[in-house]
């Protein structure tokens, strides 16, 4: 038979494969994932002194008094710089790139509290600066279950941003940090390898000394937003060529784009009202197997709301600009607390991959229409969607909670509350009791699911019980 013609294009990546399997093995599995050196970054001066030098985003909560600390690592080496096909293992392009960035680590004080498990997030950089969204949102509850928590800086966003990335908000602190082997690589194809030598030092945390006295058993990944999408291009390409370095995949507020499920690491994803009808997840939904498992929360949004803001007085002692959603068409933020999903999801991945415990499954949100200008949620008289997973602030409403919006900037990401009016409240709830009740009855009910954890179902109940419900006219 006549054999087909090759383009350029796939004969040039037919022959970086070869280069790269000569440079990788014959196996093509990497021998083993570079160690980097490992240097603990001291704090001299308390958080927000105006010379800066103390870890940017470092945590606003009082970390001690919950048997934690937190401190800074810089971790330098030479990266391979990856091409990363979609649904492909990666092709090294080259290697021997000097970097130099930071891991910002919290950990228990005593190795009784650590419960074995080192989440290490991907840093997001959308708003120009490190955001630890994963951390924000379960600080509370991964303190009170013993996790250690690595934040890795991967992309060059986030140390060269004017203004608010690392090397300009701090000079001081920060001007010997690079991921772009000296300018010449800006498209974060270091970001993998980088990305992997953190996990490695995280492994090596009794070398390292990264995690003080603690020895980790599990390490799972973790990604939020534009870090999810880097996540599942590491998890899809990366992944096969470093497997036993990562235990376990967290994918939080996804992007558009399909995981693999024929490699060994379990995966948990978790999607909001917004992700699903804006950020393409709709398109790119697969069915739960025995390797991924996806929750969709009705009513949720992207960037949602929490009283009192975790990241705000970061915001403020760093002199980090923030958002401004006062402009959006309606009210910004859902009220519909995605973190108490994620809380759960976190130990139903780690019992997954202990364990070998699947989490529960879950309802996905309903989509009424599919047309070449989006998706649409199907929505009950109140402009709340159906489907999905319904926590008591969706399933017994006193507002209307969707991940859409519009406007300038990232309004689009927020979602939008609108609470509903004195009459519509008279109308579903006779008394404040009663929407008390019908609160603890869905609550309980997520419980037993496994879609919350107790002190979060607790929470809700308590924050039920004080919200002013309009009584019904005598």
């Amino acid at each position: 038979m006549r054999s087909t013609p090759v383009s350029r294009a796939v004969r040039g990546r037919w022959l970086l494969a070869v280069g790269a399997s000569l440079l990788l093995g014959s196996t093509g599995a990497l021998a083993e994932v570079a160690s980097p050196k490992v240097s603990l970054v001291p704090v001299t001066v308390p958080l927000g002194d105006p010379s800066r030098d103390y870890p940017q985003f470092a945590s606003a909560m009082d970390l001690a008094s919950q048997g934690y600390v937190e401190k800074e690592f810089f971790i330098e080496g030479k990266a391979r710089r990856y091409d990363t096909p979609e649904l492909n293992n990666a092709i090294l392009m080259s290697s021997g790139h000097p970097y130099r960035t930071r891991l910002l680590v919290r950990h228990p004080t005593s190795a009784k509290k650590f419960n074995g498990v080192v989440i290490v997030e991907w840093l997001n950089v959308t708003a120009g600066h490190d955001l630890d969204v994963l951390w924000l949102t379960t600080a509370e509850h991964l303190m009170r279950e013993g996790y250690a928590y690595v934040g890795v800086s991967a992309q060059q966003v986030g140390l060269n941003a004017p203004l608010t990335g690392l090397r300009a908000w701090s000079p001081t602190r920060y001007s010997s940090l690079d991921v772009t082997d000296g300018g010449s690589i800006l498209d974060d194809s270091l970001s993998f390898d980088i990305y992997s030598q953190a996990v490695q030092a995280v492994r090596n945390a009794g070398s390292s000394k990264a995690l003080g006295p603690l020895k980790p058993v599990t390490v799972i990944a973790a990604g939020a937003s534009q870090s999810q999408s880097f996540l599942r291009r590491y998890h899809n390409s990366v992944e096969p060529l470093t497997e036993g370095l990562i235990d376990g995949y967290f994918m939080y507020l996804g992007i558009a784009g399909t995981l693999r499920t024929d490699l060994k690491p379990k995966i948990f994803s978790l999607d909001t009202e917004t992700d699903v009808l804006l950020l393409g997840r709709f398109p790119s939904r697969q069915a739960d197997s025995d390797k991924l498992r996806t929750w969709e929360v009705a009513g949720a949004s992207h960037v949602g709301y929490t009283n009192p803001s975790p990241r705000a007085p970061i915001m403020e002692r760093d002199q980090l600009p923030v958002a401004d959603n006062s402009q959006c068409t309606l009210p910004a933020l859902s009220h519909v607390p995605t973190a108490h999903v994620a809380r759960a999801g976190v130990d139903h991945l780690t019992r997954w991959v202990i364990k070998g415990t699947p989490p529960p499954t879950a309802p996905r949100i309903e989509i009424a229409a599919v047309t070449p200008t989006g998706v649409t949620a199907a929505r009950d008289a109140y402009g709340n969607a159906l489907g999905g997973i319904r926590l008591a602030e969706h399933a017994v409403p006193i507002a209307t909670n969707t991940g859409l919006n519009a406007g300038p900037g990232y309004c689009f990401l927020n979602g939008s509350h609108v609470r509903f009016s004195d009459d519509v409240l008279r109308d579903l709830y006779w008394t404040p009791g009663q929407y008390v009740h019908k609160v603890t009855q869905v609550t309980m009910n997520n419980l037993k699911a496994g879609y919350i954890t107790p002190a979060d179902a607790l929470a809700t109940v308590r924050q039920a019980a004080k919200r002013e419900i309009t009584k019904r006219r005598r």
